[in-house]
């Protein structure tokens, strides 16, 4: 790893999640960094899913204590980190790519059609909303508006049973 660098700037640095890591020499986990905020605020404001922002600003306190962290490590400490990305766990990086593609492949193509219809949909909206009556219009506005909080809410939603159905089975398992 490259040498410390000047506390000043590694403040200033720190302000823009992963830029104080990357500043540092770390460049994986700035990278890791930066890219879950802005990925977290660009959903946030494009789905116009306001709780959202608090995962970014929780990225956002990390990121700051992190590279306050890694400033006041002792030297030689320091120069034994190893530089690695944050958003990828350990147990992802034994799995092969091709087995890991598949198991995920399908929760990928479900969000790929979700933006794709948005984006159809905004579209069409616009070309058609001139012609289309104003109640019409109106609720076709707000129809396509909503729908995609609509539908992250009920993806939540499927997530959240399907985690207390997993660990209602693995306690079901452990009775028996």
């Amino acid at each position: 790893m490259i040498r410390k660098k000047n506390s000043f700037f590694t403040f200033i640095f720190s302000l823009v999640p992963g830029a104080g890591q990357m500043y540092m020499g770390f460049m994986k986990r700035g990278l890791s960094l930066m890219s879950c905020f802005f990925l977290i605020m660009f959903t946030s404001v494009w789905l116009n899913v306001g709780p959202l922002m608090l995962l970014a600003m929780i990225i956002w306190f990390y990121s700051f204590f992190d590279t306050h962290n890694l400033r006041s490590t002792p030297d030689d400490e320091f120069y034994e980190l190893e530089d690695g990305y944050i958003i990828v766990p350990e147990f992802l990086e034994n799995i092969s790519h091709q087995k890991f593609e598949k198991k995920h492949q399908n929760i990928l193509a479900v969000i790929l059609i979700i933006i794709g219809i948005t984006i159809l949909w905004n579209n069409l909206y616009s070309i058609f909303s001139r012609i289309l009556p104003d109640y019409l219009s109106n609720f076709l506005y707000l129809f396509g508006y909503y729908m995609p909080q609509l539908v992250i809410g009920l993806g939540i939603i499927a997530i959240g049973v399907y985690l207390i159905r997993g660990k209602k089975q693995e306690l079901d398992e452990e009775n028996e």
